[in-house]
């Protein structure tokens, strides 16, 4: 009995320092690795101080993800009031906010697409990734439900579908099937006053500073986006302070996935050993309780003579 006992843990042991080197291996891949950083790290810069609150971008974006019409037609513009947050059946959405009396102004909110996104890191079998253009994408067919990236976020983008039998997370995508055909994604296309502009990253950002430098009683001198949570793909600009759109504040410079990751790389390990420690605890459970049984039928069987 010792013997088989011995032996399972052992192979146990080694099971399981074959998954954590496994695990540690993926960890270490993706820890180092920004694909956000490269040339091809498409953006959007968001000029809150062109938008007038259509809401053009939630319709196009409805359109193109095939998403339910709202229970409020898109022209109503008392929707803008009630600060609405991202939905399974809204990626993006349009608010107003008044930071001061007689001052309105509208902001878009959608998933920030990090450069360093917190939401992947989080991910366990990695249904979260960012990908070379910027979008971080999902896949459907890996998610097992766990809710880390909602956890991990700091924007609150991913929503999950808790009133469906097969839940699945969803967020705005970045259109990233357009952007893969060369197109601009639909929002920005939909926008008839230029408040969104899409392009390359870096060139956003200079686009941003000379509106600063041109126009500096207009804006705030800070780019939203530029450095919070280790920079994200979707840039604000701002004539009031960005607290006051309701974009979280003192978020700092640091890439999120340094928080989460050592944090969240134990539970690949914890996924892979729980259940074959269980069943092999349930083996030498049976193997005890039949050996147990057996030796009580011997002594049976000497008493009986």
């Amino acid at each position: 009995m010792e013997l088989k006992r011995r032996n399972f843990f052992r192979l146990l042991g080694v099971g399981g320092g074959m998954a954590l080197a496994k695990a540690g291996k993926s960890l270490a891949s993706t820890a180092g690795v920004n694909p956000a950083k490269s040339k091809q790290a498409m953006g959007v810069l968001v000029d809150t101080t062109l938008c007038v609150g259509c809401r053009s971008c939630e319709e196009a974006c409805n359109e193109a993800n095939h998403l339910p019409q709202p229970e409020k037609p898109f022209y109503d513009e008392s929707v803008l009031k009630e600060h609405r947050d991202t939905s399974t059946t809204a990626y993006t959405v349009v608010n107003r906010y008044t930071p001061e009396p007689g001052v309105e102004i509208t902001r878009k909110q959608q998933c920030m697409h990090c450069l360093e996104p917190a939401c992947s890191s989080a991910c366990i079998i990695r249904a979260m990734e960012k990908q070379a253009l910027g979008p971080v994408t999902y896949r459907d067919d890996l998610c097992i439900g766990c809710r880390y990236c909602m956890v991990a976020c700091p924007f609150n983008a991913p929503k999950f579908e808790y009133d469906k039998a097969a839940p699945l997370v969803k967020k705005c995508s970045f259109c990233f099937a357009r952007q893969k055909e060369g197109k601009a994604p639909a929002c920005v296309e939909a926008c008839p006053m230029g408040a969104l502009k899409y392009g390359p990253r870096d060139q956003l950002l200079e686009e941003a500073r000379t509106r600063i430098y041109t126009k500096p009683d207009e804006y705030i001198h800070h780019i939203y986006g530029e450095h919070e949570a280790g920079g994200t793909s979707w840039l604000y600009l701002a004539a009031v302070p960005f607290e006051q759109l309701g974009l979280p504040g003192n978020l700092g410079k640091k890439a999120y996935p340094e928080f989460t990751l050592g944090a969240m790389g134990v539970v690949p390990m914890v996924v892979i050993l729980w259940p074959a420690l269980l069943m092999g605890l349930h083996h030498v459970s049976k193997q005890r309780d039949q050996e147990t049984a057996e030796a009580a039928r011997h002594a049976e069987g000497r008493g009986a003579r």
